[in-house]
């Protein structure tokens, strides 16, 4: 398992933007495909997007903020970040990025066995 720290989370505008960071602690972060969920209030958590460890960084994203958020990845500084554009008042949750040793794990939330402590964002109308 790696620890992980999220950060960059915060109050915007609607149609702004954010990014957030998740750093890792360990020497084995480029072997995880790291995953970003999200969960509102009264609501269950859901599945953001996730970018695997494979060499080709692939990337699956929810259908509700595919062509607005993009995940990326520095290994040299066992970070993901996710990129959030066009930003929603139904983009309001506390986003967690969680780690798996799969390279697809895809939405399943219980494929990940490392989990941040979650980061607040708020979008205003």
């Amino acid at each position: 398992q790696v620890q992980l720290v999220e950060s960059g989370g915060g109050l915007v505008q609607a149609g702004g933007s954010l990014r957030l960071s998740c750093t890792a602690s360990g020497r084995t972060f480029s072997s995880y495909s790291m995953g970003w969920f999200r969960q509102a209030p009264g609501k269950e958590r859901a599945f953001v997007g996730v970018i695997s460890w494979r060499s080709d960084h692939n990337t699956d994203y929810a259908d509700s903020v595919k062509g607005r958020f993009t995940i990326s990845r520095d290994n040299a500084k066992n970070t993901v970040y996710l990129q959030m554009n066009s930003l929603k008042p139904e983009d309001t949750a506390v986003y967690y990025c969680a780690g798996s040793a799969l390279a697809r794990p895809g939405q399943i939330d219980n494929l990940y066995n490392s989990w941040g402590q979650g980061t607040q964002v708020t979008v205003s109308s």
